[in-house]
């Protein structure tokens, strides 16, 4: 039966021109390959001119972001209650949402061996497939490829929309979304832990009725022309998650964020609002993520953990650690996130690599690298190694304070070590590039990106700021160790080159997780940290 792409659906649930595709229509799905739904994805990019129209209107497009994402979800078969069916564990925050959100899906996974659990995710770092695992594996390129092409044919075939303003086509995100509902769907995952992807209360995985329970990491300023410049804005777009009936969680936030949590939680009707508590056991464990700052993560993944699986198990923990918690918090992996990847084809080279892009996701990043665990490994050999940084951040973002925040932390971090060195030498060379993938100006399919504004790429404009920031920050730095330069390929060359010379290298690659996701495909670093 050439229906079979739609079995999980009655068909009542299908609009009749859905039902009517031809079999040659059915027989070219078949023959569609990955790389043609990356193509297709990647089409749906907003590009650098709309994303600014976005942040001129002050996020007032928002305002039609959730009723525009319900009709998506209708036109490709799907009411939203049918997603209250994947369990949903709903994670936002300013920073730490997604190493939260590994935290929990490990946690659960070990506690509930017999289930199939969900995570969808964002950024991907090298493949797109990665925003979407089922038992902390990203799905194959084939079940991608088929449910990609089963919900686009799907928004293709029912062109009815209830708003004549509504795109035909989602964007990228909304789209990858939709991909995840299906996915998760399909699969009848028995849980799903679900991390926003920008703000919450008009994200496009706030349309779950009734999640099992939502929680909110650490608050700070990101995003701030879309979600507001401060913190109590901030805090209201984040609380847009909490549901009627439904637990809210929170780390312990600074009190005008908490109390525009807690007016929200309490708005809503929310089942309870908690700021959970600390967990002294917690600070024993080595976690499977490094850096300090992911204990309080951990700390409310436990918490989330043990919510969900009492309201969905009825279980109760007398401890504050299970075993199988444990063991979830020790095997978590995140990549991108504070990790450490020594590079298979140069033994000498040590990569460094961290997402990080607000000013405090780069503390916590600085204070992981200028550390025993990291750069400072090894005092003795600390002047034998040669340490290069690998910097790019996003058009509008501040260079200059994100760098200056950098020297700052590491020079209080030097100190704190016992080192006599000043900040401005704890790099050798500096490199400053485009996100873009390879040498030639091309992308890897899955890293391709429309929002770089053509005329920066050009001119190089972002990275020519964030030298002279550099410059005006070292004023002793020798410029021809200050690197301008087109690509992700080109900074990889620098430290091939620099890898070349007698001493060790450590590379320090932070400020995007494009970039980071780029270094990991362009080094060969993919099968070792991945």
């Amino acid at each position: 039966m050439f229906f079979s792409c739609f079995s999980s659906l009655s068909s009542r649930h299908l609009p009749v021109h859905i039902l009517s595709l031809s079999r040659a229509r059915v027989r070219a799905m078949s023959t569609r390959t990955y790389r043609d739904a990356v193509d297709h994805l990647n089409s749906l990019q907003s590009n650098a001119a709309t994303l600014e129209a976005v942040r001129a209107s002050g996020g007032r497009l928002s305002e039609f972001a959730i009723p525009e994402m319900v009709e998506y979800l209708g036109r490709i078969g799907y009411s939203t209650s049918d997603l209250n069916k994947l369990n949903v564990i709903h994670i936002t925050g300013t920073k730490g949402k997604g190493s939260t959100s590994a935290f929990t899906d490990a946690i659960i996974r070990r506690a509930r061996a017999d289930w199939k659990v969900g995570l969808y995710t964002s950024p991907h770092l090298v493949a797109v497939r990665e925003r979407i695992r089922v038992n902390g594996a990203p799905i194959s390129e084939e079940l991608f490829t088929k449910y990609f092409f089963e919900v686009w044919d799907r928004l293709k075939a029912n062109t009815k929309t209830a708003n004549p303003q509504t795109p035909l086509m989602p964007g990228y995100f909304r789209f990858i979304t939709l991909l995840a509902y299906h996915t998760f769907l399909e699969l009848k995952v028995d849980a799903t832990v679900l991390e926003v992807g920008v703000g919450g209360r008009y994200d496009s995985t706030n349309i779950v009725p009734k999640p099992i329970v939502t929680g909110i990491t650490a608050l700070g300023l990101d995003h701030t022309a879309i979600l507001g410049k401060t913190l109590k804005e901030i805090a209201w777009q984040k609380a847009g998650i909490f549901k009627e009936g439904v637990p809210a969680l929170s780390v312990e936030q600074p009190e005008e964020g908490m109390t525009v949590l807690k007016e929200q939680a309490e708005q809503v009707k929310a089942s309870e609002f908690i700021a959970v508590p600390e967990l002294p056991a917690l600070s024993k464990l080595k976690l499977g993520l490094a850096g300090s700052h992911q204990y309080q993560n951990a700390t409310l993944a436990v918490h989330l953990a043990k919510k969900f699986l009492n309201l969905r198990t009825g279980e109760n923990f007398e401890e504050d650690l299970p075993a199988t918690f444990v063991e979830g918090l020790q095997s978590t992996k995140w990549p991108g996130r504070c990790q450490t990847v020594t590079d298979p084809a140069h033994e000498k080279t040590t990569w460094f690599l961290d997402g990080a892009h607000t000013l405090e996701s780069l503390n916590c990043c600085m204070q992981w690298f200028v550390s025993p665990d990291a750069a400072l490994r090894s005092t003795g050999d600390f002047e034998k190694r040669s340490r290069v940084l690998v910097f790019n951040c996003t058009n509008g973002r501040s260079g200059n304070s994100f760098l200056g925040a950098m020297l700052s932390r590491a020079a209080e971090l030097l100190k704190t070590h016992g080192r006599s060195e000043d900040a401005g030498a704890l790099f050798d060379q500096v490199v400053f590039c485009a996100n873009v993938t390879y040498a030639d100006g091309g992308f890897k399919g899955d890293l391709t990106t429309l929002a770089i504004p053509e005329s920066d790429l050009a001119h190089l404009k972002t990275q020519h700021d964030l030298a002279d920031a550099w410059s005006a920050l070292v004023p002793s730095f020798p410029k021809e160790n200050i690197h301008v330069l087109p690509s992700i390929e080109h900074a990889v060359n620098v430290v091939r080159k620099v890898g070349e010379g007698e001493k060790a290298v450590d590379v320090l690659v932070v400020g995007s997780l494009h970039l980071v996701g780029g270094v990991i495909e362009v080094a060969g670093l993919s099968h070792v940290a991945l």
